[in-house]
């Protein structure tokens, strides 16, 4: 495999395994808060390290070879080089660097941390895509005008509640037949359990942030009552995304790799 699962379990559920905050002596509340999560965790890191190791660790390390993943992914999911993709939580640009040597057509990259979407912005340098500040659970753009949204490794750090409203959003901005590729942790796949033993360590302490797992059958549930048809679910440590060149971060280098967290692809009909 490229990438081994354990690798991009790390890297793909970013914000979440690298115990960053210290002592702990954050209130437990606020990991329900993953704006004021996610932001302090960015000021934590930032006090410490340079603008571009922040940029880099915050999203879990392996910044190119994931990158180059993620990319790959939404292509092998049906992203058009002239179709409009929304990036919900872009964060660094991770994402966004590779795929703007692809894609033609529009973008919006959202976050929750200004910083990151200033470095994102500039890294990209693309003046025709938007890096827009999310507001609450909202998309800013208007009913149907998306080819596609992805979320990686966003629902993972939100209530079901939350995830629920995103997908809703992410529903309203889609064109008819446009499709929202989501990651989340699943208990079904054995390599998810290393973020259920860091969510073990933190009982208690609230330092890191919320790590939620979702089941195939929730997501069903979400799909039914958003009107929405899950077209693929694949797991995270299934090999499953043709790769468009060799990424070497691993002993060995295959043609297809594994996502690291479980895929859900959805459509709106």
């Amino acid at each position: 495999m490229v990438l081994s699962v354990r690798r991009l379990l790390r890297s793909i559920d970013y914000r979440l395994v690298q115990p960053i905050f210290g002592s702990g002596n954050r209130k437990w509340e606020t990991k329900t808060d993953f704006r004021k999560t996610h932001n302090r965790q960015f000021r934590d890191l930032r006090a410490s390290h340079s603008i571009e190791e922040t940029a880099e660790i915050v999203v879990g390390g392996q910044f190119e070879a994931v990158g180059q993943l993620l990319r790959d992914t939404v292509i092998h999911f049906g992203l058009r080089p002239t179709d409009y993709l929304i990036d919900v939580g872009c964060g660094s640009g991770r994402l966004a660097k590779p795929l703007s040597e692809y894609l033609t057509g529009k973008y919006l990259g959202i976050d929750v941390v200004p910083e990151l979407l200033n470095y994102a912005r500039k890294l990209v340098a693309r003046p025709d895509w938007r890096f827009e500040a999310a507001a609450g659970l909202t998309i800013p753009e208007r009913d149907e005008t998306a080819d596609m949204v992805c979320f990686f490794s966003v629902l993972t750090h939100l209530l079901h509640e939350e995830s629920y409203l995103y997908l809703k959003e992410a529903r309203r901005v889609l064109k008819p037949g446009g499709k929202i590729v989501a990651s989340f942790l699943d208990f079904e796949v054995d390599e998810h359990w290393l973020v259920f033993e860091n969510n073990l360590k933190d009982v208690g302490v609230g330092a890191a942030p919320l790590n939620v797992f979702m089941s195939v059958g929730l997501l069903r549930q979400f799909a039914k009552h958003l009107e929405l048809e899950i077209e693929v679910i694949k797991n995270g440590d299934e090999k499953h995304i043709p790769l468009s060149k060799p990424v070497t971060s691993s002993d060995s280098v295959e043609d297809l790799a594994a996502s690291g967290q479980s895929v859900c692809v959805m459509r709106k009909r």
